[in-house]
């Protein structure tokens, strides 16, 4: 085995954070400054031969995950760079290590992948786990979402953010249209049965559910969008997050709450 192709495949996990066996072969091929057939055929023809390399040096090469978790990953790198239009079954194959027969395996489509990407970086799961308490403390109910959305919001890679710029710039766009179709009814099944049945509860004011779900979740996620920018101003410090969602939920419930 080569030592600077060890050497080489050590450097780019290192750059990347990942495991050796997380680094594709087309990357290492990059690295080297070879094709990945060439490379291929210096090690023997199959890539056992430089994980058992690196394994000799004491480190474990680890290995890769699932096509799934590698696709959702690859999608979500791509969503936060270059936005759902850059993102293709070719491309996730390409950046994930797979192969787009495997991506339609798995997912059956791009839609459906989106859709993944989409649930795992969304606060959707939490969200409905957090109403499914059946807690009757308002404000603690409010408060808990905040938080989920901020770790959403501000998770890397910046899905959400990428989706709502997304969302404004091209809201006929196909690839927005279907991520809508999906999780709208989702969120009204979830926030609107909650908000249903606070209402007839007593709790909070009888309104429309699209502008309780707009008046909870709006002022949230415009400062967590623009929070970057802001905290470029001078003299415009943005507060702790959690006093930001302490100010929020009060707002909220002091617009909406029932004494």
């Amino acid at each position: 085995m080569p030592y600077d192709l060890v050497q080489i495949a050590l450097r780019a996990a290192e750059a990347r954070g990942v495991a050796v066996g997380d680094v594709s072969m087309q990357v290492i091929a990059q690295e080297a400054g070879i094709s990945r057939s060439t490379l291929l055929r210096r090690l023997g023809g199959s890539r056992r031969a430089l994980d058992a390399a690196v394994r000799a040096t004491g480190v474990d090469p680890g290995g890769q995950k699932p096509v799934r978790e590698r696709a959702i990953q690859a999608a979500a790198v791509l969503i936060s760079s270059r936005g759902l239009s850059a993102v293709s079954l070719e491309r996730v194959a390409a950046d994930a290590g797979c192969s787009v027969h495997s991506l339609y395996a798995v997912f059956g489509g791009r839609d459906e992948m989106l859709q993944a990407t989409f649930e795992r970086y969304s606060p959707v799961l939490d969200v409905e786990a957090v109403l499914a308490r059946r807690s009757t403390d308002l404000r603690r109910t409010v408060r808990d979402i905040y938080s989920l959305m901020v770790a959403a919001l501000s998770r890397e890679p910046r899905v959400l953010p990428a989706v709502y710029a997304e969302l404004l710039a091209r809201p006929e766009g196909d690839s927005v249209r279907n991520l809508l179709h999906h999780f709208i009814p989702r969120m009204f099944a979830s926030l609107g049965q909650w908000f249903s049945a606070e209402i007839k509860a007593g709790r909070i004011r009888d309104l429309p559910l699209l502008l309780l779900i707009q008046q909870m979740t709006s002022p949230l996620v415009m400062h967590i969008l623009i929070r970057p920018t802001t905290d470029q101003v001078p003299h415009m410090p943005s507060p702790p997050l959690d006093d930001v969602c302490d100010t929020f939920a009060d707002a909220f419930l002091r617009a909406v709450a029932l004494p």
